[in-house]
């Protein structure tokens, strides 16, 4: 869930920012992972990479592949959250002479997570609903 939600964040800020490269690989990650069913992302990660010569514990995939998952979905709920908030107290914090970060953890961070925080806790109930889905590569389900 930390990991996710570390990740998610950052792709969101991503998606939002104004380098196009980073927002198109950040649109790509999210498109891909949300489009592809977790059994499929897990088996490619587990199988893909022993395919190829890493060999990973079955439980270090699956913590892998459920974070990489859970990232995707709270990168779409925090770039919401973030199209929630009020351009004009954006404007503001900026005739107010805050820096980028800031702005960012003040004005934007912080009232974006309090407004999406009931979305943010059922997916991360729902990611541990999920992780049932990871004993088919023998790994102990967090339920």
């Amino acid at each position: 869930i930390v990991f996710g939600a570390i990740i998610g964040t950052f792709c969101a800020v991503g998606r939002n920012s104004g380098n196009r490269l980073i927002a198109r690989a950040c649109t790509l990650y999210v498109e891909a992972i949300r489009n592809t069913p977790l059994l499929v992302q897990i088996f490619l990660v587990y199988f893909g990479l022993a395919s190829i010569g890493f060999k990973f514990s079955a439980f270090s995939v699956a913590a892998t592949a459920l974070a990489i998952n859970v990232g995707a979905y709270t990168a779409e709920i925090m770039r919401a959250g973030f199209e929630s908030i009020p351009t004009g107290q954006i404007e503001a914090a900026e005739g107010l002479a805050l820096s980028r970060f800031q702005i960012y953890w003040h004005v934007i961070l912080l009232p974006a997570t309090e407004k999406v925080y009931p979305a943010l806790t059922s997916q991360f109930v729902l990611l541990m609903l999920a992780s049932s889905v990871t004993s088919q590569i023998s790994a102990e389900e967090l339920t």
